[in-house]
C-alpha cells in the first residue's frame, strides 16, 4: 500500500511539473502587437529599423535576456531594464542592406525563465540606388 501511495504521489508532482512547463512559454508571458514586419521595398545601403512593441501580460516583472539575430546585417536592442507587470516596452530590429533582392531575417528574443526564444520576423525588397529613385518617381 505504502509503494502504490508512494508511486501516485511521485506521478502526481511530475505531472505537474510538466504541466508548470507546458504553461512557461513567451506568449503567456509577453504579447507582441505584432511578430513580423514586411518593410517592402527600400533602398540599397539605406539602414532601416522597425520597432517591436510587447506589453507584460505575466503577474510579474519580465526581463528580455538576449535578441539575437539570424544575420550580421540585422541589429536587434532590447531593454536592459526589468519590464513591470502591465507595462510595454520593444524590441528595436535595425536592418543595413548590403545586397540587393528580398529578405526575411529572424530575430530571437529570449525571456528569463522561458527555456524557448521568441521569433520576430522582418522582411522586404532591397532595390538599388537607381531602381528605387526609379520606383519613387512615378
Amino acid at each position: 500500500m505504502k509503494k502504490m501511495m508512494f508511486t501516485l504521489l511521485v506521478t502526481v508532482f511530475s505531472l505537474s511539473g510538466f504541466a508548470q512547463k507546458a504553461t512557461n512559454s513567451a506568449e503567456s508571458v509577453v504579447k507582441f502587437k505584432e511578430l513580423k514586419h514586411n518593410f517592402g521595398k527600400i533602398k540599397q545601403g539605406v539602414p532601416v529599423t522597425h520597432d517591436f512593441e510587447f506589453t507584460n501580460v505575466s503577474s510579474g516583472a519580465v526581463i528580455v535576456e538576449t535578441a539575437t539575430a539570424s544575420c550580421g546585417c540585422t541589429t536587434p536592442t532590447w531593454p536592459q531594464a526589468p519590464v513591470m507587470k502591465s507595462k510595454t516596452d520593444k524590441i528595436k530590429a535595425g536592418f543595413n542592406a548590403a545586397a540587393p533582392g528580398p529578405f526575411e531575417k529572424t530575430v530571437y528574443v529570449k525571456l528569463k525563465g522561458v527555456d524557448a526564444p521568441m521569433e520576430l520576423k522582418i522582411a522586404g525588397e532591397v532595390l538599388s540606388a537607381a531602381e528605387y529613385d526609379k520606383l519613387n518617381k512615378k
